[in-house]
C-alpha cells in the first residue's frame, strides 16, 4: 500500500516525483478515491542530462546555474559578484578566490547539481579534485575525485562530510560529468532555540542512492562534531573553493513545503 503522508522524488533518468504537502493531502481529510480531491499542480518534469548535453530543469524550479552567467551567485566573504571562471556552459572553480553562495537564501529543498572533476587527475586522497556543496552554508555534502582513488570514507565523493560516507561509491572517472540529486530537511528549533528535529538527506549520485533520509549530528567540521546552534530558516547555498578547478554546470533548485 503507498504511504499517501508525503511523496519526494528527484528527477532521475527524465521522471520526476513531486512534494505533495502533507496538510494538503491528509489521508483523513478524504474518502478513499475522492474524486473532489486536489488534484496536484502539473509540472513539467523537464528532461535529464547525458554526459555530453545538460537537461532541462522542471518547470517550477529556480535556476541558479544556466551555463551563462553567475548573476545568481556572489563572493560567499565579501558579497561581491562570484569571481569563478564561466566557459562552454559551466563555471569552474577560481582557486585561492573563495567560496561563493547564492544571493538567495533557501531551506527545505529538491536541489540538482552536476560537476566534474579535473582531468588529468592530480593528487591523492583530499587532494583530488574536491570541493563541496554545503546546504544552508553549513551542511556539506563533499564534491571529491573518488574514482579509484582513496581517502578516508566519510570524506570521499557524496559523503556527508565527517559524519557519514556514502553507501556505495558511484563516481565516474575525472572529466566526466555526474550528478548530485538531493533532498535536504532543514533542522527545526523550538521559540527556546533548542533541537526539535535534526536536518536530514537524501542523496542521490549518478542515479544511485547513497543516503538514505540521513540525519546529521549537526553542522560539518574538520575533525570535529559541533552540536546544532540555531538559526534562521532559510540561508544561502554555498559551494567551496578548496584549491582545485572543478567545474559546475547545470544547477537548479525546488523549494519543498513542510
Amino acid at each position: 500500500m503507498e504511504n499517501m503522508t508525503t511523496h519526494v522524488s528527484v528527477l532521475v533518468s527524465g521522471l520526476l516525483l513531486v512534494a505533495v504537502s502533507a496538510a494538503a493531502q491528509s489521508p483523513g481529510d478524504w474518502a478513499i478515491h475522492d474524486e473532489k480531491r486536489p488534484q496536484p499542480r502539473v509540472v513539467d518534469p523537464g528532461t535529464a542530462s547525458t554526459a555530453e548535453q545538460p537537461g532541462r530543469p522542471p518547470s517550477d524550479a529556480i535556476v541558479l546555474f544556466d551555463g551563462k552567467d553567475l548573476s545568481q551567485w556572489r563572493a560567499e566573504k565579501t558579497g561581491a559578484p562570484a569571481p569563478w571562471k564561466v566557459e562552454n556552459g559551466y563555471f569552474e572553480v577560481v582557486p585561492k578566490s573563495g567560496g561563493i553562495e547564492t544571493a538567495a537564501s533557501f531551506g527545505d529543498c529538491q536541489l540538482h547539481l552536476e560537476w566534474a572533476a579535473p582531468s588529468p587527475p592530480v593528487g591523492t586522497g583530499q587532494d583530488r579534485g574536491n570541493s563541496g556543496i554545503f546546504l544552508m552554508g553549513q551542511y556539506e555534502v563533499q564534491v571529491l575525485d573518488s574514482y579509484q582513488s582513496q581517502t578516508y570514507p566519510d570524506g570521499q565523493a557524496s559523503a556527508l562530510y565527517g559524519q557519514y560516507p556514502p553507501l556505495v561509491n558511484a563516481a565516474r572517472p575525472p572529466g566526466q560529468w555526474q550528478t548530485y540529486d538531493i533532498i535536504f530537511r532543514a533542522p527545526r528549533f523550538s521559540a527556546d532555540g533548542s533541537l526539535t528535529r535534526p536536518a536530514r538527506l537524501t542523496v542521490i549520485h549518478n542515479g544511485v542512492v547513497v543516503h538514505d533520509a540521513r540525519e546529521l549530528t549537526g553542522p560539518t567540521a574538520h575533525k570535529a562534531r559541533p552540536a546544532y546552534k540555531v538559526h534562521a530558516a532559510k540561508l544561502p547555498l554555498g559551494l567551496q573553493d578548496h584549491d582545485h578547478p572543478v567545474r559546475y554546470r547545470n544547477i537548479w533548485i525546488r523549494e519543498l513545503a513542510e
